[in-house]
């Protein structure tokens, strides 16, 4: 069993380590100072998205000719996880100095020792584009992905080796357990908690401290403190993220969560297509209990708080807490009417709270700093940060954490790099498939809580999809639409059968068999789905609907009045032509159609036969002067 005073000593060993990889060059002499024989340490990213991208590879291969070169006292190697430009990977950051490859190959990797770890010289056609000036290098920090990011859940992510419980303590991990257990009561945590203002980031933003107030109020035999990270959202994987890359953060949280309350155990419900999340929190968990900061009598106070995993397989609907709850205890995962709430009745009937991945990731810093300085950032109602997986028809691609308050123009055109291949930002939909699209219109909004509820949208869990003006919103909303019919648990009327007839309705008019009168009938429909259903995916599942009938109603109409589809998307409304004048006879266009409906001879204008045409589009993508005509 650690006792809080060694835990110090291991923070204090580690800081230098550690902190060379945060800030730089600086701090390389006091890295020595405190122990670390090796001059550069080496962060490649092993979180999924850069797995997925060939990052284990480049680290075999790093390995392999830092063993070559007799380089291992030199050199630290760290398996880290994501560093958040996720289109970008394998990325891979060398410090001190903190220079950022991108898109690194196992060929690239001889260069990089020979040229960087051996000369000192950085290879600047690997290094980040926005990082490279004639003069040096442009810090990571200051370059427009970062420049406006603010990381608290994801201050460790890419930083720390997830495996490595000391590099955890390093960054002050655990501290802040230390600190509940010997200098706070319950009631001083919730004051804490309430006067900081976190509000939960997994869906409705209710006051985290009010929760935990309500459960700890209710006297029980047993108590238990549950960490939602089953992330079900199409293009979300902020949870995985903190889970792959600071698995240690989830489980301090949820320890002085259970102090507080009066709980001793602790389950986290993770999705089992999160494989490598999985393994991580298991090697956590491992860890903790070895060092004594789980199970029996943690740090000598008495206190007693262990942590069980328990597998998702793939449910939507249980990420909804009461539908969760009832997964854990085995049955089948359906939500329940509230009251009673969970802080009064949830897991084996039993007080319980339930908090996301990135709730639970901002509380250990918000004990060690103080709440003021966590309401210090962010808006008046919404404090803190927000973080978001970012996706879609955007050129930076990957995880980011901003203060809430920055504004969608900020992360669409600043952090996201703007949207590629010169098209037009149109809208971006938020909380995941629940969310609203917020049309390019309301790029100036401030992103908080209530701005995006006023606007028509949630925060819901941090899902940040950006649509160009290739998208036909009529589409996605059936897209939504079919997700939610796919994952209704089926117990409510509400939402098993009206979700089915809302599909239906966008199917029909993307096929051109609507009427004017069908959309007033929709938008009935999703008033009674939203005030009629049992929980909150019967609740929020018309609202991808009811926000592009209300931004962008005319592309509704088009479909129903002059049957077509103004983007370009919906088949059934779309023909196909080529321009004769402009057609050169290429061949180009016959020779890539998959079912032979394109007729003509060379260097002659071809013609398209319509009985043919699957309206696949290859036809359009492929030619090369522009005349095949889309309408």
């Amino acid at each position: 069993m650690i006792s809080l005073d060694q835990l110090k000593e291991i923070n204090h060993t580690m800081q230098g380590i550690m902190a060379v990889r945060r800030i730089g060059e600086e701090m390389i002499g006091e890295a020595k100072a405190n122990g670390d024989e090796s001059s550069i340490q080496i962060l490649i990213c092993g979180d999924t998205g850069c797995e997925s991208s060939g990052s284990d590879k480049v680290l075999d291969a790093l390995r392999q000719q830092i063993e070559e070169k007799k380089l291992e006292k030199e050199v630290t190697i760290i398996r880290t996880g994501c560093q958040g430009l996720c289109s970008m990977g394998p990325v891979m950051t060398v410090c001190p100095g903190g220079a950022f490859y991108t898109q690194i190959k196992v060929k690239d990797v001889p260069e990089i020792v020979e040229e960087h770890i051996l000369k000192g010289n950085v290879v600047k056609r690997l290094l980040y584009h926005e990082m490279q000036m004639d003069d040096g290098i442009l810090p990571l920090k200051n370059t427009g992905f970062f420049k406006k990011q603010y990381a608290i859940a994801l201050r460790n992510c890419g930083v720390i080796n997830p495996e490595d419980i000391k590099e955890y303590i390093g960054t002050g991990g655990y501290l802040a357990l230390g600190k509940v257990l010997t200098e706070m009561s319950p009631d001083d945590v919730i004051q804490t908690l309430l006067d900081s203002g976190l509000r939960g980031r997994g869906g409705a933003g209710f006051p985290t401290g009010n929760k935990w107030k309500f459960a700890k109020a209710n006297a029980a035999d047993q108590k238990f403190v549950c960490c939602n990270a089953d992330e079900g959202d199409p293009g979300a994987f902020m949870d995985r993220a903190v889970l792959e890359g600071d698995p240690h953060v989830v489980l301090e949280a949820m320890a002085i969560a259970g102090y507080t309350i009066g709980s001793s155990q602790g389950y986290i419900y993770v999705r089992t297509e999160y494989p490598t999340a999985v393994k991580k929190l298991n090697l956590a968990i491992d860890e903790a209990r070895e060092m004594g900061l789980l199970g029996k009598n943690i740090m000598g106070t008495g206190f007693d708080f262990d942590i069980e995993l328990r597998l998702g397989s793939g449910a939507f609907v249980c990420g909804e807490e009461t539908a969760l709850m009832r997964s854990i205890e085995g049955e089948r995962g359906e939500p329940r009417p509230r009251p009673p709430f969970p802080a009064v009745k949830g897991l084996f009937d039993k007080p319980t709270i339930l908090n996301n991945v990135e709730t639970m990731s901002n509380i250990p810093q918000i004990i060690l700093n103080g709440p003021e300085w966590f309401s210090s950032i962010g808006t008046e109602k919404s404090k803190g940060t927000k973080v978001f997986a970012l996706g879609g028809k955007i050129t930076n691609t990957g995880l980011i954490e901003v203060p809430m308050g920055t504004t969608l123009r900020d992360i669409v055109e600043e952090i996201g790099g703007g949207v590629p291949n010169g098209k037009k930002f149109k809208a971006a939909q938020t909380g995941g498939p629940s969310g609203g699209c917020i049309p390019a219109e309301h790029a100036d909004t401030p992103i908080d809580y209530d701005n995006l509820v006023a606007i028509g949208s949630m925060m819901g869990s941090g899902g940040f999809i950006v649509m160009d003006e290739d998208t036909c919103m009529v589409d996605i909303s059936k897209f939504f639409l079919q997700f939610m019919v796919d994952e209704s648990c089926g117990k409510c009327t509400p939402c098993r059968v009206g979700t089915r007839r809302l599909y239906e309705m966008l199917d029909s008019i993307t096929k051109g068999e609507a009427t004017l009168e069908d959309l007033e009938k929709m938008e009935k429909l999703c008033m009674d789905i939203k005030s009629n259903s049992l929980c909150g995916l019967g609740q929020t599942a018309p609202n991808p609907v009811i926000s592009t009938l209300r931004y962008f109603r005319d592309e509704y109409i088009a479909h129903v009045v002059d049957k077509k589809c103004p983007a370009g998307v919906c088949k059934n409304l779309i023909t196909y032509s080529i321009d004769a004048e402009t057609c050169i006879g290429c061949t180009k266009c016959a020779k890539n159609c998959p079912t032979n409906a394109i007729d003509g001879e060379l260097k002659k204008a071809h013609v398209i036969n319509t009985d043919k045409c699957i309206k696949c589009g290859t036809c359009y993508d492929v030619c090369p002067v522009n005349a095949v005509r889309r309408g």
